[in-house]
């Protein structure tokens, strides 16, 4: 077991790998508040995102309170730990919630929550290629390769009821959901599940899973298609994957949708005045995605065959932006450093803001912008 000396000098020790001249909450964000800054806050929610890592590697370790690596992430910012997120099958630790602690606050004359610090954060780590957890992590990344989707994961509803909790104790506009690499994966379908509620909450997402890597696989060939089909028959979605036969399809969210059914059935009613501004989502939901060029998992996103400026509806000739995409603009990077979490928070980090909105981001969020099923199935008992 370690002990503190060793933790002080471990190389993921916040004073050792952590952010660098980082200003520390004063009294002076009752007046100008630090997390307006993006690089402050950016940099502070991929230290959360570090903090679930070590989370669970203290608990690979360990560790106890005295010399655990993890709370030395979050304590600087003056959040607390109150709740993680367990996988039961391997009681792995995959996610957490922070809390702003006012306690922690006042005692440096932060009396009150600067503006722009969220109330609580979700925060969800990526895979981690060690035991015990490991298997899960790459089962769940093989189940994003092969079906586009994250819903029939267990973590996805542990995941989503936490998220629920906060936004009912808070209220949304004061909770941020946070992900990288696995876990920026399943933070948008997260987000986007509330999205379609109603409820928008700010998502922030360090190298989001890329679904045009599963794409680019399914179309090596005859052989690759062979894998596809043995991969996806391991990896058993839930009870509608069983059913989905020639007449269905599984959407990208994972969703069936029988051919001959309710895709045929709402298209009985395109033009019917059904289809109207009531019935098409407005885009209120913008995730913030942060993606290397170097990172082959999520770079993508900043694919330069991307035309689409906005998503546009046909019944919305308006068009709003679907996404904030940020891309590092350094040189090209080897794939370890250019997928690393360490980026988000370097001092020399230099970041451009994408105007153009990639085809694939269009993609991941369209199902926001159309009209669902149980949408239409409203809409006609209003009518009738």
């Amino acid at each position: 077991m370690a002990n503190p000396r060793e933790a002080n000098h471990h190389p993921d020790a916040f004073h050792v790998s952590g952010p660098r001249n980082l200003t520390s909450l004063n009294w002076r964000d009752l007046i100008i508040s630090s997390w307006k800054d993006a690089k402050y806050k950016r940099t502070v929610i991929a230290c959360f995102i570090q903090a679930v890592y070590l989370l669970e590697l203290d608990r690979h370790e360990k560790r106890t309170h005295d010399n655990a690596l993890a709370p030395n992430w979050w304590i600087p910012f003056k959040y607390k730990l109150t709740k993680t997120l367990i996988d039961e099958r391997d009681k792995s630790i995959f996610g957490a919630i922070l809390e702003w602690d006012q306690s922690a606050a006042m005692a440096d004359l932060v009396l009150i929550r600067p503006s722009g610090a969220p109330r609580a954060v979700l925060v969800l780590r990526g895979t981690l290629l060690k035991s015990p957890t490991m298997r899960r992590d790459i089962e769940d990344d093989l189940r994003f390769v092969a079906w586009e989707s994250l819903k029939g994961s267990v973590r996805f509803k542990v995941a989503l009821e936490a998220l629920k909790s906060i936004c009912d104790a808070y209220g949304s506009g004061n909770v941020c959901i946070a992900g990288h690499s696995l876990g920026a994966g399943f933070a948008l379908q997260i987000g986007k599940e509330l999205a379609k509620q109603g409820i928008f909450v700010e998502a922030h997402l360090f190298n989001p899973p890329s679904v045009s890597l599963a794409m680019s696989l399914k179309n090596i060939g005859e052989k690759a298609e062979y894998v596809w089909s043995r991969v996806r028959s391991i990896l058993p979605y839930g009870k509608e994957a069983q059913v989905v036969g020639k007449d269905a399809q599984v959407n990208n969210d994972g969703e069936k949708t029988t051919v001959a059914g309710s895709k045929t059935w709402m298209s009985r009613f395109s033009g019917s005045g059904l289809k109207d501004a009531s019935v098409v989502s407005t885009i209120k939901w913008i995730p913030h995605l942060y993606v290397n060029n170097s990172d082959y998992i999520c770079c993508y996103y900043n694919d330069p065959n991307g035309t689409a400026d906005k998503v546009v509806d046909k019944d919305n000739v308006s068009g709003q932006v679907a996404a904030k995409l940020f891309v590092v603009s350094k040189e090209k990077q080897k794939f370890l450093e250019a997928h690393g979490l360490e980026q988000w928070w370097s001092s020399d980090a230099e970041l451009q803001q994408v105007i153009h909105n990639s085809k694939l981001i269009s993609r991941q969020l369209s199902s926001l912008y159309t009209s669902t099923p149980s949408q239409v199935v409203t809409r006609v008992m209003q009518v009738l």
